[in-house]
Parts: structure tokens; C-alpha cells; sequence
């Protein structure tokens, strides 16, 4: 297991500097088999034991025995052991934690071997400052982000991600900012958070045209025929463009349906293995934000529990498909042009997600513009309706 997984590991529940010192002691301890033998400023010791006595600014110690059964007790960071060596994980998960490089098992100066290797420069983080962050990735206690106006990837360590999703614009007061195996990582509290489409810079998702579509052809009625209401507004507007918007997968074969991640994702969700269906799923936004059906898989995981989190993935997708719409968009995406349903499924869930928010004008609108967009109502907007308009309760149809 790499460092930053087995520390995310490590750090559930853990909050602050001495509650993650105590996880780690226990979780080091549990994870080495001791006594080992290790090196020290490149003198071969017995590692023994390791220590916290509470004081934060100290950290982790370790108790070593020398070969004429002498006791050494050195700060944990200053272990040398070799990469490959049993328990190195666990060593460099605390250098992690720390933010310095795990100590060569070769000989060198201290201060070669503790300094911060980050690369000053255009892109340096100005610790003074308010950090914006593009978040790529949620795992746990760590969050991978872009910042804004660079191509730069950078972790975030903070107390808490709740409610963070892949998408978001977030705001880091920071407050330390390190490197690990040449990667740079921040530390901070995250102030505030947005979904701001613009700030991602992706490249919009191309439109196809498909023709014209034509509601007399359609619905299979004249214009000026007796019709459902809640058709009238698509008859109403005419024949209109239709389109079907680019769908991003990374990662899929199209010659192999097996390889279809979301397909693998879907059946982990229905094992009960949830946890590994959103690992997929976040990898797919990490590899790209434009994954819209990514964004709309996430946001099902979340919605019977947390309607509030399912809507910010929901509407992370929505925002990142009207980047290709405009404001003024009149045309048609039809469910039957299957690379329109990632967007469409984004956009009911976000109107599903107002309801059940009672957010009542505001799902009201989404779901008149989703019949607008697919206005043979493959998705039954049309039987939501009347409940929205009437504010009431949206009601869990599997209860």
C-alpha cells in the first residue's frame, strides 16, 4: 500500500494534531513487527518501540537499542530504512503526515535530508494568501486539486472534505505548504466553496448536430390538434435543432463493453460495495471533470442519505454540460441520442435533489427545462410536475 493511502487509512475520525499523532502511534505500532533492525545518521540499531507522550510539537519518538545494549531515543522521522524494506510504509506515512522526506538509509547531512523540496517559482503558494483550488478528487482526508489558472496538481490535507465533490471551486486559508516525493501538498482550512463552471477551464463538450426536430412528427399530431398540456410548450416552439453532446469516459474501450467503468461502478453499488464504486467513479473525474455521468453515478450514491451532497455532484455535471449550451439554447437533446443521457440524468437529479430540499421554484424549473430538452419525456418529468407546483413532499416511491 502506497504512504498517502495507508495515512488516509490511519487518520479516520482523527482530528487535530494530537488526535492524529495518537492514531498514528497506534497505527505504526500495530503495523511493525518489532524489534527491527534499522539505522540511525547510518548506525545499525534494534527499533524497540515507538513513543508519544503527548506533546504534539515532539511527535512521534523512537526507542532504539544498540548493539552493546545501549537506548536510543530519536525522533521517528530520523529512522533510515530502505524503500523496500517491511514496515518502510509506515514510516514514510509519517514523514508524510509531517511533510518531510523519509530519511535515506545512506549516511547524508541532516539538512539534506529534512528540507522542503518544493520549487519556488510562478506557481509558489503564497501562504499569506487565500489558496482557490479546483477540486479533482475527495478521498477521505485528502483532496486532489488543481489550482486555478495553472496546470499544477496539488494534495489538500484539511480536517474536513464533507460535502466536497469533484468539481467545486474551494477556498484554503493555508497554512503549510510541503513536498513528498517531489509531489506538493497543502495544508489549511477550507473557508468556503463553490461551483463556478467557468473557473475549470475545460474545453466545452462538442455538440453534434442530428437535424431538425419536429413535434408533429413526434407526438404523431397536427400542430393545431388536441394535445396533453404539458406538451404544448414543445409543440408551441416548432421545429427546433436537435443535438447530441459529447460524451467523456476515460478509460473505455468501445470495442470491449466490459471495460465500461460506469458499468463496473454500477454493479460494486449494487454488491453493496459502495465505497469502491465511488473509487472508480473519482477516478474517472481525476482523469477528467468533463465525465459527466461520472459526476451523475456520484451524486446516486449520495441521494437517498445525503440529498444535499448528491446536489452538488449533480449540479457540478449540469454546470459543466452548459458550458456547451449557452443561455440562449432552444434545441433538442432527445434521450434516444444515448451520449445526451449522462447530462440529462445530471440535470433530474439535480431537480430530484431541489425537491427533496424544498426548493420548490427552483426544481420547478430545471424539470421544465429537462422536457424542453427531451420533450418525449423519456424520463417522466411530466408525472413530477403537478407534486412540484404544488409544494408537496417529495415522497420516496421505494418506502
Amino acid at each position: 500500500m502506497d504512504p498517502e493511502t495507508l495515512l488516509d487509512e490511519i487518520l479516520i475520525d482523527a482530528y487535530g494534531d494530537d488526535e492524529q499523532l495518537c492514531a498514528l502511534h497506534a497505527g505504526i505500532e500495530d503495523g511493525l513487527d518489532l524489534p527491527m533492525a534499522v539505522h540511525v545518521i547510518g548506525e545499525p540499531l534494534s527499533l524497540i518501540a515507538i513513543d508519544y507522550d503527548g506533546n504534539a510539537r515532539r511527535g512521534l519518538m523512537a526507542r532504539c537499542r544498540g548493539a552493546d545494549g545501549t537506548e536510543h531515543r530519536v525522533a521517528l522521522a530520523d529512522i533510515q530504512l530502505a524503500p523496500d524494506a517491511a514496515g518502510y510504509a509506515y514510516l514514510a506515512a509519517y514523514c508524510c503526515w509531517l511533510g518531510v522526506q523519509p530519511a535515506s538509509p545512506r549516511p547524508q547531512r541532516a539538512a539534506g535530508r529534512r528540507g522542503r523540496h518544493h520549487t519556488a517559482g510562478e506557481e509558489e503558494i503564497d501562504l499569506a494568501k487565500p489558496v482557490d483550488l479546483i477540486v479533482l478528487a475527495v478521498k477521505q482526508r485528502a483532496a486532489r486539486c488543481r489550482l486555478i489558472g495553472s496546470g499544477r496538481v496539488i494534495t489538500l490535507r484539511t480536517a474536513s472534505l464533507l460535502g466536497i465533490v469533484p468539481g467545486q471551486v474551494i477556498t484554503v486559508q493555508a497554512n503549510k505548504h510541503w513536498r513528498f516525493n517531489g509531489h506538493p501538498y497543502l495544508s489549511g482550512q477550507i473557508t468556503s466553496s463553490r461551483i463556478d463552471a467557468l473557473a475549470l477551464g475545460l474545453t466545452p463538450l462538442a455538440l453534434n448536430a442530428f437535424g431538425a426536430w419536429d413535434p408533429a412528427d413526434a407526438y404523431g399530431v397536427e400542430v393545431d390538434e388536441p394535445v396533453e398540456e404539458w406538451a404544448r410548450p414543445m409543440i408551441a416552439r416548432g421545429p427546433r435543432p436537435m443535438f447530441e453532446m459529447e460524451q467523456v469516459l476515460p478509460g473505455h474501450n468501445p470495442d470491449d463493453f466490459d471495460s465500461d467503468p460506469i458499468l463496473e461502478a454500477n454493479d460494486l453499488k449494487e454488491a453493496g460495495d459502495t465505497e469502491a464504486a465511488q473509487d472508480i467513479l473519482t477516478r474517472l473525474l481525476e482523469a477528467d471533470l468533463r465525465c459527466l455521468d461520472a459526476h451523475a453515478h456520484l451524486g446516486n450514491l449520495f441521494f437517498q442519505a445525503r440529498p444535499d451532497w448528491a446536489l452538488h455532484h449533480y449540479e457540478v455535471g449540469v454546470r459543466i454540460g452548459e458550458l456547451s449550451l449557452g443561455p440562449d439554447f432552444d434545441g433538442v437533446l432527445a434521450w434516444s441520442l444515448i451520449d445526451n443521457r449522462p447530462f440529462l440524468r445530471c440535470m433530474q437529479g439535480y431537480g430530484l435533489c431541489l425537491w427533496r430540499l424544498q426548493r420548490w421554484e427552483e426544481a420547478e424549473h430545471v424539470f421544465e427545462r429537462i422536457l424542453l430538452m427531451n420533450p418525449l419525456d423519456n424520463q417522466g418529468i411530466r408525472f413530477l410536475l403537478p407534486a412540484v407546483r404544488g409544494h408537496e413532499a417529495w415522497v420516496d416511491d421505494e418506502d
